[in-house]
């Protein structure tokens, strides 16, 4: 999509450090963290939000390059979101999996 600034960073149009990156996902550190670890889980096709998917397959794949990222940053425990729509909290209209640690996590959320 034209316009989607998560679009733009995977093109390498807006240079961004890639923290992990595969065929079908890209990761990256949120430019507003909620927590000491905040990475953003990208698939690398535009996807407005997780109602416009039904592909198991990659959605399984963004929680398993999460646990790889989690790993090799030596996070046993965290905690993955996923807003679904603007009252969820959802402000980029392009699936994504946050990826939060470092921190003891309260419930609920928000």
């Amino acid at each position: 999509m034209e316009d989607c600034i998560f679009c733009k960073i995977v093109s390498r149009d807006i240079d961004t450090p890639l923290i992990y990156e595969d065929d079908k996902v890209v990761a990256f550190n949120d430019v507003n963290p909620q927590a000491p670890v905040h990475i953003l889980i990208i698939p690398k096709i535009h996807i407005a939000s997780v109602k416009e998917t039904e592909d198991k397959n990659l959605l399984g794949h963004m929680l398993s390059a999460g646990n790889q990222i989690a790993e090799k940053n030596g996070m046993e425990d965290f905690r993955y979101i996923i807003n679904t729509g603007e009252k969820a909290g959802q402000t980029v209209f392009h699936l994504h999996l946050h990826l939060l640690g470092g921190r003891k996590m309260n419930w609920p959320p928000g």
